[in-house]
């Protein structure tokens, strides 16, 4: 496959699958909207589709989606007051309940949360203002109003991509494949605001398109691994503040490297593989030489993804750690180890666990051990199925051979997965992975 073949299949595998079950429940909360507000049936009147999807940067699997309802301006008076911003809320939530009473539905601090089965909608009521900004309410200490400007961001956004021969949306699609692949904490505008700066600095990929994507991605991961540590960014078009909730720049750089890798191997059977290791499993495989590899196999492949349980859309914060232990009494954190370059053996026990999480309960937590390398493969033992955790966010293991192996950790929230963390468990010489 050439460079061009190879990112014009990864952004296609990227887009929405149930585009049309979004849009029916748009609409259906819409009419239930409009109904309470307006007494209308409209399922299309009065609605604005934000975020990711209203800008066009989503991709498959996006499970955080939003969407203003523009309240009447006749009923600003029932709500300016002390108080009135829960009471918009709360009464939203009602309007929704009313018409969908077995639909799950909460009140958060500024929105109203409905959530089905692989994704869930954050619906805020607003009050549309001359300007076309929107006041909103925010429910914190006693309440208040606040100002949103999404059409700002999404004609940025829409304009630049016009301008950049429609490398912006794809090239926000592509980051937000990287970060699902690696766990990067990143909501979408901030990934849709770094993309939107990285373009605007450079005029290098104005005409240019899928040919060049291997060094648009290049250029782009140097970019973030470069950027000075911030708390917040500008977003696009409205300047309002894009919070940051965990640094990017080591993964970034992670990322650059392996795309130098990618790109010396064009031309190579393995660049489709040296590829997936930055963008993951929506990146294609090289059909023929998949082909021949699953006829020659000598083992079980036994490897399970969890793409194939869940929607992935990694928006929080998940960090694994690994203790190391001998005859019952710790020797070294595994991170302390390899940083100072003492070789993992046989004969240890690893006890992985939960060390950071930022995602609220209720969640559940999934582990995955895989062995790689050919003593792994010579023993039909590469494992890798994923495990439900039985709730001491922990797994121990045993190392027994050589390899490279990789434990990965996967919290899901409401049927996604929204935190992902991995760590490598290099084994050398006479020593080690999992039975």
């Amino acid at each position: 496959m050439t460079v061009a073949e190879m990112f014009s299949e990864f952004v296609g595998n990227l887009a929405i699958s149930n585009t049309e079950t979004i849009s029916t429940r748009y609409g259906e909360l819409t009419a239930a909207l409009n109904k309470q507000f307006r007494d209308t049936e409209s399922k299309e009147a009065n609605t604005l589709q934000v975020g990711s999807f209203g800008r066009k940067t989503g991709i498959n699997g996006i499970s955080d989606l939003d969407m203003l309802y523009i309240m009447p301006k006749g009923k600003w008076d029932d709500y300016n007051k002390s108080g009135g911003q829960l009471e918009l809320l709360q009464d939203a939530k009602d309007a929704i309940l009313k018409r969908y009473p077995n639909t799950k539905v909460r009140v958060d601090r500024l929105v109203v949360t409905v959530t089905y089965t692989d994704f869930h909608v954050e619906v805020q009521p607003v009050f549309e203002q001359d300007d076309q900004s929107y006041k909103y309410p925010d429910t914190k200490n006693g309440g208040c109003w606040k100002v949103t400007k999404p059409r700002e961001e999404m004609k940025a956004v829409a304009d630049l991509d016009a301008a950049k021969n429609a490398n912006l949306r794809r090239l926000c699609k592509m980051a937000r494949a990287w970060k699902n692949k690696h766990g990067v904490a990143m909501g979408g505008l901030l990934i849709d605001t770094l993309g939107y700066n990285f373009l605007s600095s450079t005029a290098a990929y104005d005409t240019k398109s899928y040919l060049y994507y291997d060094e648009l991605s290049r250029d782009f991961f140097k970019y973030l691994s470069e950027e000075p540590d911030q708390s917040e960014y500008a977003a696009p078009g409205s300047r309002q503040r894009v919070r940051v909730k965990k640094k990017f720049q080591r993964k970034a750089r992670k990322a650059h490297q392996l795309c130098l890798k990618a790109i010396d191997a064009e031309g190579q059977a393995n660049v489709n593989e040296k590829w997936k290791k930055v963008y993951g499993r929506p990146f294609p495989s090289a059909p023929a030489r998949l082909t021949e590899a699953r006829s020659a196999l000598s083992w079980d492949d036994t490897e399970e993804f969890i793409e194939d349980r869940f929607p992935v859309d990694v928006c929080s914060y998940l960090r694994i750690d690994c203790e190391v232990k001998q005859n019952g009494f710790r020797k070294f954190f595994l991170s302390d180890m390899l940083s100072r370059l003492i070789p993992l053996k046989s004969n240890k026990k690893l006890r992985f666990w939960v060390a950071e999480i930022s995602v609220d309960k209720p969640y559940e937590i999934y582990w995955k051990v895989l062995n790689r390398g050919d003593e792994a493969e010579r023993r039909n033992c590469i494992r890798g199925q994923i495990i439900a955790d039985r709730g001491s966010m922990e797994k121990t293991e045993e190392t027994s051979f050589r390899g490279d192996h990789v434990v990965e950790c996967y919290c899901v929230k409401d049927g996604v997965v929204v935190a992902k963390d991995r760590i490598h468990v290099p084994i050398q010489a006479d020593g080690s992975d999992y039975d």
